[in-house]
């Protein structure tokens, strides 16, 4: 039965009335509706058409017939859990794994980023015996509520604001606004004898770290780019203490940073992670997500007597539609599109800051790139009520064609 078009204000009227009041909408002021999408662009009930650029889950564009059809053909055949043996499990975990070096053998399938992060703590308690996490300011890494104690981009929102015992937050490795800039002589060490230093107080206190965790690129904390070499210091101060690294790839894998498919990488082939989350992109809009990490991880994690099992994770559908995104990925060539389209409008962003103050720093790689906007570029003053009006001023639709 075809779903019923509803008037857009009836929409917005039925979503007030059941739908979590903390449920937030883009553009709460005057919602878009969407209705469909194709490619990068998405159409309004009125059928007008807006380039996303706020998506970071269509990764390989919006209904890519490749990978609508691969799902669709496994959903006719067959849709089960992981206990069946089935051929679409073993080898999307052969082929995700290909991609990453090959200590980082062993997978989890589960159904979202949150989903992934949650379970790489588990694996880190279990595989350490220890239980203090280290995170960094302005992180995000879920919403459940295991990530959110680790996440202060929420819980410095709640009204009593105060990390748990078991989490230590470090130093954002920011060179634009944090506290070692571009112009300090080496940037990685000093942020990362910043998280020696949380080891070295915790361990007064009779505590023991369990893992640090950060996405590869910070991105809800502002399209950081850690210097390099940070990675490679902070996992020797944290092994050294018997914890263990996670590497979150949430939003940045798959591809997106351009010159690599992993955002870990840019730190150099030297440096892996013990345990790495993807979700998002991993699906391209469908939700499934993984945890790879190394075999001596996953044989602690099984000797603890608990069997894990997920009843989604890692089903036929889901991996057909991963590998199929995969296949999408190196056909189209979407990781070398990132670099080229990636650098063609971070030059453009350059020209914007030549023209107007109001830009102050233009970072990332590939496709990951974000705008600091400043009212004072001396100061480095946020200019937090401009950039929300340029985020929100989704009415400018109509857009002049240039040649790349």
């Amino acid at each position: 039965m075809a779903t019923e078009n509803l008037d857009k204000q009836k929409t917005i009227d039925l979503r007030k009335k059941h739908v979590g009041p903390s449920c937030k909408v883009f553009f709460s002021h005057d919602p878009i509706k969407i209705v469909r999408a194709r490619g990068q662009y998405m159409y309004n009930e009125k059928d007008e058409k807006y380039l996303d650029c706020i998506n970071n889950v269509a990764h390989v564009g919006h209904c890519h017939p490749d990978v609508v059809e691969a799902g669709a053909k496994q959903m006719e055949l067959l849709n089960t859990n992981s206990r069946f043996l089935h051929d679409n499990l073993v080898l999307y975990a052969q082929r995700l794994q290909a991609t990453l070096p090959e200590k980082l053998s062993v997978c989890y399938f589960v159904n979202s980023g949150s989903e992934a992060n949650d379970l790489a703590l588990r694996l880190a308690w279990q595989y350490t015996g220890h239980k203090d996490i280290i995170t960094l300011e302005n992180a995000y890494h879920g919403h459940v509520s295991s990530l959110i104690d680790i996440s202060p981009y929420k819980f410095q929102q709640m009204a009593c604001a105060e990390p748990s015992q078991h989490v230590h937050v470090a130093l954002s490795p920011d060179i634009y606004r944090g506290k070692y800039c571009e112009d300090h002589p080496d940037p990685a060490i000093a942020y990362a004898e910043n998280v020696k230093d949380i080891i070295e107080q915790a361990h007064k206190k009779g505590r023991k770290i369990a893992a640090f965790i950060a996405e590869s690129l910070q991105s809800c904390g502002g399209q950081v780019i850690p210097p390099v070499g940070y990675f490679q210091k902070v996992a020797q101060h944290v092994r050294n203490a018997g914890g263990i690294f996670i590497a979150d790839e949430v939003q940045v894998g798959f591809g997106r940073v351009g010159t690599h498919f992993w955002g870990f990488q840019l730190q150099g082939e030297d440096f892996v992670p013990d345990i790495v989350t993807m979700g998002k992109p991993i699906g391209n809009g469908h939700p499934m997500s993984c945890v790879i990490t190394t075999r001596e991880v996953a044989e602690s994690f099984m000797s603890s007597g608990m069997e894990y099992f997920n009843t989604f994770g890692g089903n036929p559908v889901s991996c057909a539609i991963g590998l199929a995104v995969l296949d999408v990925i190196e056909k189209e060539d979407l990781q070398g599109n990132a670099l080229h389209i990636g650098g063609y409008l971070t030059r453009l962003l350059y020209d914007l800051k030549k023209r107007h103050l109001l830009v102050g720093d233009v970072r990332g790689r590939g496709l990951f790139i974000g705008l600091d906007l400043v009212r004072n570029r001396d100061k480095r003053t946020p200019a937090t009520a401009e950039a929300q009006d340029v985020i929100y001023s989704h009415k400018i639709k109509h857009i002049k064609k240039r040649t790349i």
